[in-house]
């Protein structure tokens, strides 16, 4: 199976555009205010109306109100939640919609608990760990504490497109997602970098499982 791709923290129209041009599978928009990808609802309907058919529209929250997200999917076209905070399985599970939990990976973790625990987790999306910073980070973890669990794995933290071909085959998860690996500045997609990081994907991360 080939590697999935979801570009996160996307702000701008001509970046999702751009983005589905060239191969994504799925756009993230952060609706966690502190971030400096932070967006509205006003501004993601502008930028998702009339996107070409089969990319996902992923929307991120971070220990949101459960109106705050309701909000969310009763006014725009939402396909997967993501949750990056410290969310129960309870609360991931009451909107009725395919979701990711994200795993910041800090020594300790228990990815194989944590699969069993959000069983209804559509994957497991597993980030850096930096204290105090939900996600975003720009830094790579180390892979090796990554464990084969019964639950597809989306990796995320510093990926580039230098280490991209190396994280595909050492980790070869069911997708990877890059926010600032394809930035020019926080929020500000750089196409070039885009195209660069796709055509590593493609031709180096044919061998996910």
């Amino acid at each position: 199976m080939r590697t999935r791709v979801k570009i996160c923290g996307i702000t701008r129209r001509q970046d999702a555009e751009f983005a589905v041009e060239m191969g994504a599978d799925a756009l993230g928009f952060v609706f966690y205010s502190p971030s400096p990808r932070a967006v509205t609802i006003a501004q993601v309907k502008d930028i998702i109306e009339g996107l070409p058919p089969f990319v996902s529209i992923v929307a991120l929250f971070v220990d949101a109100s459960a109106q705050e997200v309701n909000n969310c999917i009763n006014k725009l076209s939402i396909d997967i939640l993501q949750f990056h905070g410290d969310e129960s399985v309870e609360y991931c599970a009451q909107f009725n919609r395919p979701y990711l939990k994200a795993i910041r990976m800090k020594e300790g973790v228990e990815l194989t608990e944590l699969a069993a625990r959000y069983s209804s987790a559509s994957a497991l999306l597993l980030d850096s760990y930096q204290p105090g910073v939900p996600g975003g980070t720009g830094q790579a973890f180390d892979w090796s504490m990554i464990k084969d669990i019964d639950k597809p794995i989306i990796l995320a933290g510093g990926l580039t497109v230098d280490n991209i071909a190396m994280a595909i085959e050492q980790v070869q998860p069911y997708a990877v997602d890059v926010s600032g690996g394809v930035e020019q500045s926080k929020g500000i997609k750089e196409q070039q970098k885009i195209r660069a990081f796709m055509h590593e994907v493609m031709n180096g991360g044919t061998n996910g499982k």
